[in-house]
């Protein structure tokens, strides 16, 4: 979930012209990647295919690369966005219950949903977008893999480098005594307890108006200040403090590419934008990476 002081904060970027130099294949991936050096001619080549073409070859070479992935990733798999008609459950918003005041005043209804939640997650399997991207693990030698879903799809997959900024439904966390677990119970009861103190459990998330972990996010900056490549794939990229890093890694020469179903406030910032299905997108990416 989403911490509401980040909520719908963008964030002013500076002139995109601030990209190091040019030496590197990641850094000018058109100029680095000429026709000379392709199996296939550039210019002959339909714009999609141009992309994919090219961002392939630059993740042939990198050796540090971030994604960043978002609900549209997890959308694939049939799992609600919880955005627009999506998201009602009950005639309650999503957004309404996500938060800690809603678990203070009736924590029985707040599981009632996140029970809900956990049912309808736990009949999801991964898609192609998340084994793309754990198959991509395996020949990047430092990939780091930051998601704003708290399904766990991605651990699911296969990736074993998963920065979690919201957290994981299945994780569960005392209220009393701190205490926290990894529990896939499809349904955790109306008032679940801890097996330690017998406190008061609570979705291992972050909710609306929480701060997210200062280690993960801590480790989720330093992936993206020093990676070579960013993708950043089926998020809106208006959600802060996630929105930011695609700056921060821009800000440290990286190529920075776009996987969406449509273009976002951060799109102007890409070097790529690939329109279209994350599952459809990046298989082709990972074709031939190893």
């Amino acid at each position: 979930m989403r911490p509401a002081a980040f909520l719908l904060r963008r964030p002013a970027w500076p002139n995109r012209k601030i990209a190091a130099t040019t030496s590197l294949p990641w850094q000018n991936p058109v100029a680095a990647f000429t026709p000379l050096t392709c199996p296939h001619r550039l210019d002959t080549l339909p714009p999609m295919e141009t992309s994919i073409h090219t961002l392939r070859e630059a993740l042939r070479h990198a050796q540090r690369v971030a994604v960043l992935t978002g609900a549209g990733v997890s959308a694939e798999s049939g799992i609600p966005t919880f955005r627009g008609a999506d998201g009602l459950w009950k005639n309650y918003q999503a957004t309404d219950l996500a938060t800690p005041e809603a678990f203070a005043k009736d924590p029985e209804l707040v599981w009632e949903f996140y029970n809900w939640r956990r049912s309808l997650i736990g009949q999801k399997t991964c898609n192609p977008a998340h084994t793309a991207l754990a198959q991509m693990e395996g020949v990047i030698p430092e990939l780091a893999l930051i998601t704003q879903n708290v399904d766990g799809l991605h651990l699911m997959a296969g990736s074993r480098r998963v920065l979690e900024l919201h957290g994981n439904i299945w994780r569960v966390r005392c209220t009393r005594c701190g205490r926290e677990a990894m529990d896939r119970s499809p349904d955790m009861g109306k008032r679940p307890t801890c097996t330690a103190c017998g406190g008061l459990l609570r979705p291992g998330v972050v909710w609306f108006g929480e701060s997210l972990d200062p280690r993960i996010l801590h480790q989720a900056v330093e992936a993206a200040r020093r990676c070579q490549i960013m993708l950043v794939v089926g998020t809106s990229s208006v959600v802060q403090p996630a929105a930011s890093l695609a700056f921060t890694a821009r800000s440290g020469g990286a190529m920075l590419a776009e996987i969406n179903l449509e273009r976002t406030p951060n799109s102007e910032l890409m070097d790529r934008v690939l329109l279209g299905k994350a599952g459809e997108i990046l298989p082709r990416l990972v074709e031939g990476l190893s």
